[in-house]
Order: C-alpha cells, then sequence, then structure tokens
C-alpha cells in the first residue's frame, strides 16, 4: 500500500491519536498537513515527521471556530495544494453527569466533536468533488453507537458524526469519494490519562481483550480507510475496541 502523492489533512494530529495517524499516513507515503490548535505541539509533530524522512507541516486550526476552520482551508491551498484525503481525528469530552453539564460546555462538545468536523469537510469537499477522488474518515467513538455513562452530550455529538459519515457517503459516491468512521473504544491517550486509574481498571474488566487499545491501533484503522484498499468500502463504522462494543 501507498499513499505516495496524496495530501492528507489530519486534525488532532499534535497528540494521541491524530499524532499516531499523521505518522502512519507520513510513513505510507503522504505528505501530512498537522492540524491543531496547539501550536508548539503540533510544530514538534511535523518536525519529528520531517526529522524522520516524511513530508509533514504544521497548520494550526481552532475547529471550534468556523473564522479559523476558513482560513485554515485558504491557508492549505495556497500553499500546499488540494486535500486528497480528510482525517478529522480532533476530539474533546470530559465525565460528568448530564444535569451538572452548562450551555457553554454542551456548545464547546458539540463544536469540537461535530460542527467542526462538518464545516472542515465542507471547506475541503469542493476540491475532491472537482477532480472526482477523495478519503474521508471521521473519528467518532463507541459512545455515539451504544452510549456512555457521564458523557452523554459527548455520545450524542459523536453519534452524529457518524450519521453525518453515513450521509454523506450516499451524496459523494457519484464523485468517487469514499467516507468512513472509525470509532475507538478505551484508548491510553493523553484524554484518558486524565481518567482516574479506578475507572480505567474498571474498563479494562469490560474490554474482551483486557487491556486499553493504542494509539496506534486506532490508526492502523484509519490508514486503511485512506487507502486503496477500501475503494469499494463507503458509509462503513468500524469499532476499534478490543470487543468492548459487538454492534450487529
Amino acid at each position: 500500500m501507498t499513499l505516495k502523492n496524496k495530501l492528507a489533512v489530519v486534525t488532532g494530529a499534535a497528540s494521541g491519536i491524530g499524532r499516531a495517524t499523521a505518522g502512519a499516513l507520513a510513513a505510507a507515503g503522504a505528505k501530512v498537513i498537522v492540524a491543531d490548535i496547539a501550536a508548539e505541539a503540533g510544530e514538534k509533530a511535523a518536525a519529528e515527521l520531517r526529522a524522520a524522512g516524511h513530508q509533514a507541516a504544521y497548520l494550526g486550526v481552532d475547529m471550534t471556530d468556523d473564522a479559523s476552520i476558513a482560513a485554515f482551508a485558504d491557508a492549505l491551498k495556497a500553499t500546499h495544494g488540494a486535500a486528497d484525503i480528510l482525517v478529522n481525528a480532533a476530539g474533546w469530552g470530559r465525565t460528568a453527569p448530564f444535569w451538572e453539564g452548562t450551555p457553554d460546555f454542551w456548545s464547546k462538545v458539540i463544536a469540537l466533536n461535530f460542527v467542526g468536523p462538518m464545516s472542515l469537510t465542507k471547506a475541503l469537499l469542493p476540491a475532491m468533488m472537482e477532480r472526482s477522488q477523495g478519503k474521508i474518515v471521521n473519528v467518532s467513538s463507541d459512545a455515539g453507537r451504544v452510549g456512555s455513562l457521564g458523557e452523554t452530550v459527548y455520545a450524542g455529538a459523536k453519534g452524529g458524526l457518524i450519521a453525518f459519515t453515513k450521509s454523506l457517503a450516499r451524496e459523494v459516491s457519484r464523485y468517487k469519494i469514499n467516507v468512513n468512521c472509525v470509532c475507538p473504544g478505551p484508548t491510553d491517550t493523553p484524554l484518558m490519562a486524565a481518567v482516574p486509574d479506578k475507572v480505567k481498571d474498571a474498563l479494562v474488566k469490560a474490554i474482551p481483550l483486557r487491556r486499553l487499545g493504542q494509539p496506534q491501533e486506532v490508526a492502523d484503522a484509519i490508514v486503511f480507510f485512506c487507502s486503496p484498499n477500501s475503494d469499494y468500502v463507503t458509509g462503513q463504522v468500524l469499532s476499534v475496541s478490543g470487543g468492548l462494543t459487538m454492534v450487529g
């Protein structure tokens, strides 16, 4: 499998699953745009990829801000050209009872996990349609498939991203654009590091494979959907969760 001469945009690529995905796509030959709000970490991630002999650059973007997304799309076109691959990997949440949430918190969760990916997709989609090619992978969550205790709004946003994936796949199939979704289960990322050990231990006991996932394992699934190996696959949702979620 090779992604040589492909331009891949990965949001949330400064850390966690996004970082692992950027590395995997670069290793497959793609030129990777590390897109993240964290400038220092994003620049470092891109520099490390270049030091390893890959093509990579950092472009800042705030996925909760329409103006930032528009500016990112303009800068991408002017500096690097049209994207062949878009991976919406940026995401964020916090565990708390639904009734303790505030409108500001809900707005941030929905913007980052649902509206932001839609906005960036809309910005980059026309160039894909013009060339009749493209791969879009949305990183949702198993919370969006089956719900998650203490993550009600997050689960709702991620569920919306799943439905968006399936519907968009139908709309753009005529342009030979594939749109798929990867749903990580509990994964060993910086976000998971903030979870109390008691909760992590309970999660591990509930996972049939008895361990947390690694970012690289999720990245492997994402790269499959970005590659020619998935040319006949669109509108699909793949859980990478050690068997925690088995949806028929």
